[in-house]
């Protein structure tokens, strides 16, 4: 019976002193050692390599910096714009608020000289009533009483 490489990975496996025993053989070659020390140095980030790492991360950090402060100010500006203009249309709408008051001023004027005419045209009509009643009684005695004079034989 033959053994695949997949039987010794297995057996390697579930024989935790035949693991350990390879392992000590594999480190006392040199150049197995050697090897395998390169193998984990490539893993390994070295001072160079993290010093790199940081400078990276310190100049995006500038840069997010950078775009995140350019944004505050534009929005700054903006909101400054907005404060500005919602002061304008409340200084406008002051003003149409005094040009409302100015008007119903003079509609509370005119509903007053509008009274002031009624009154007059009820006088009016009350003279014109008693003049058109006057001018009946000065008609009918004028035209009646020579009839009723006549009639009494009196003229």
């Amino acid at each position: 019976m033959s053994l695949t490489a997949e039987d010794i990975v297995r057996l390697f496996e579930e024989d935790v002193r035949a693991r350990r025993r390879l392992a000590e053989l594999l480190v006392s070659e040199p150049d197995v050692r050697l090897a395998l020390a390169n193998a984990i140095l490539r893993e390994v980030a070295t001072k160079e390599d993290i010093r790199e790492l940081r400078e990276e991360m310190y100049r995006v950090r500038e840069e997010l910096k950078a775009y995140i402060d350019a944004r505050i100010n534009g929005l700054e500006g903006r909101v400054d714009s907005l404060g500005q203009r919602i002061s304008n249309l409340g200084q406008r709408i002051s003003g149409l608020e005094g040009r409302i008051s100015g008007f119903e001023g003079r509609i509370n004027g005119l509903e007053g000289r509008i009274d002031g005419l009624e009154r007059r045209v009820d006088d009016l009509a009350a003279l014109v009533r008693a003049s058109l009643i006057a001018i009946v009684v000065t008609l009918a005695s004028t035209v009646l009483t020579p009839l009723i004079l006549k009639l009494l034989g009196v003229l």
